[in-house]
């Protein structure tokens, strides 16, 4: 593992490989090893796996509870470190990595969004409120009892939940992390991400899940219909976690879309 000063915030993030740069954005109550099994399969690259701030080993400095500082935050990362990159954003990740597109377009050379919504209705923003609400109020049993439930709802294979419960635990550490994502998350309700994405110039592929509940299938035909060069792909037979259900066929679908996008020499 390493470590950097980005903005207020030191990050943590694990390096492997060789190549053109990838940086990988993890999902909400999550940090660098959900991509374990999927980074394990992007060879010819060097992939940069972070935690993003105040999830796992990163901390959290004064959090606006805004998707813009996530973006700073990557843009930062970036102008840090790799330099111009590709990045992969999960689900929240996904969310980041639109925004910085936009904001910081240089900075991003091909994006893939995978589980990604750019809007939140109000369900989903009561979801995030009452997750908010049991960890501001010290409520950690109930929390735990709904992350729980959470998780066992993105996952449609038989794969071990207790073991991904404990490890999405340990990333929300605190919690500061968590709310603070999940404000930002939430924002999106008021300020959706849709009239800023038509201004994406770099290349996206969009991925999404057979059976994802959480980002269905709509969710991924609103960024394509508004980015300009966008394309859609979809593994088959995952939910919501397609790290858990299906991380063969998932880095095997990544690797592809990083290889077919990378520039050839005349």
């Amino acid at each position: 593992m390493s470590r950097v000063g980005v903005s207020d915030i030191v990050v943590n993030y694990r390096r492997r490989g060789s190549g053109p740069p990838v940086v990988l954005l993890h999902g909400l109550a999550e940090d660098h090893r959900s991509w374990d099994a999927v980074s394990a399969r992007l060879s010819g690259f060097t992939v940069y796996a972070v935690d993003l701030r105040g999830h796992g080993r990163t901390t959290c400095g004064h959090g606006e509870g805004a998707l813009s500082q996530l973006g700073e935050d990557l843009a930062e990362f970036l102008w840090t470190l790799p330099g111009p990159a590709v990045v992969v954003g999960y689900s929240l990740g996904g969310a980041v990595g639109l925004r910085a597109a936009v904001d910081a377009p240089t900075m991003i050379r091909h994006l893939v969004v995978v589980a990604t919504s750019s809007i939140v209705g109000r369900a989903a923003a009561e979801f995030f409120a009452g997750r908010i609400a049991q960890l501001e109020a010290g409520d950690r049993a109930g929390f735990e009892e709904g992350l729980r439930d959470d998780t066992r709802k993105q996952i449609v294979t038989g794969a071990d939940v207790d073991s991904v419960v404990r490890r999405r635990l340990d990333a929300v550490g605190d919690g500061r992390g968590y709310v603070n994502a999940a404000r930002a998350m939430m924002g999106i309700r008021d300020e959706p991400l849709n009239p800023l994405l038509a201004r994406i110039a770099v290349p996206v592929d969009i991925v999404g899940a057979e059976h994802d509940a959480f980002c269905p299938r709509r969710a991924a035909d609103i960024i394509a219909e508004t980015v300009p060069n966008s394309r859609y792909h979809e593994v088959a037979g995952a939910g919501h976690l397609l790290s858990v259900d299906k991380p063969g066929a998932y880095g095997e679908l990544l690797a592809r879309l990083l290889r077919e996008r990378q520039p050839h020499d005349p």
